[in-house]
């Protein structure tokens, strides 16, 4: 069975944005090491899910990375732009305009339990899974990430958005793995026990 995997930023107090969706906290310029962990974590899947809100954002971004041959990033924009992603939304259609522009890209209005199982039931590598907030805080209510890739910033912002605010029972995890990088992220890898 295919492995569903959260890699998401977040800052030292839990955040994965501000109030007003603010990501100005984050670390972009990332050292080699991480740039290597990403890699190794992005070579294991061959589809992204994500929900709307982000979607709208990171399709446009990386598809604009992906055709700039001169940008740091071009690599990891043509693997963001070729590989199959799914985006989770009720309020988008695979006819919209902007949703025909994205490529390798589906729309999926469905039961978002029984389409994740399908996803991970059908043969292939693993699955990742990018935000926004509300779309993450599904996924781990609905306890379908099977690994927790969390890239904590060296940030405190006070109050923000948070992907475990759904979370009204205890839940236990495993740590996988802990490793620090030379830009000051730390990544906190969890699995659910």
């Amino acid at each position: 069975m295919r492995k569903l995997k959260l890699q998401v930023q977040m800052t030292i107090d839990g955040f994965i944005a501000g109030s007003n969706g603010e990501m100005d906290w984050m670390k972009f310029h990332w050292t080699e090491d991480l740039i290597q962990y990403v890699t190794e974590l992005t070579d294991s899947m061959d589809c992204i899910v994500l929900g709307r809100k982000l979607a709208e954002g990171f399709i446009p971004h990386w598809t604009a990375v992906a055709t700039n041959e001169n940008d740091p990033e071009h690599a990891a924009g043509k693997i963001f732009t070729d590989t199959n992603k799914i985006v989770f939304t009720k309020t988008l259609e695979q006819s919209n305009p902007i949703v025909m522009g994205w490529n390798n890209t589906v729309v999926n209005a469905g039961n978002l339990v029984d389409e994740i199982n399908t996803l991970k039931n059908k043969t292939g590598k693993d699955i990742i899974a990018y935000g926004g907030a509300q779309f993450v805080s599904s996924l781990i209510k609905e306890n379908l990430i099977d690994e927790l890739h969390l890239f904590i910033n060296p940030a405190i912002i006070g109050k923000g958005m948070t992907i475990f605010h759904a979370i009204t029972e205890k839940r236990s995890y495993e740590v996988v793995n802990a490793q620090s990088f030379d830009c000051g992220i730390v990544v906190l890898t969890y699995k659910p026990l």
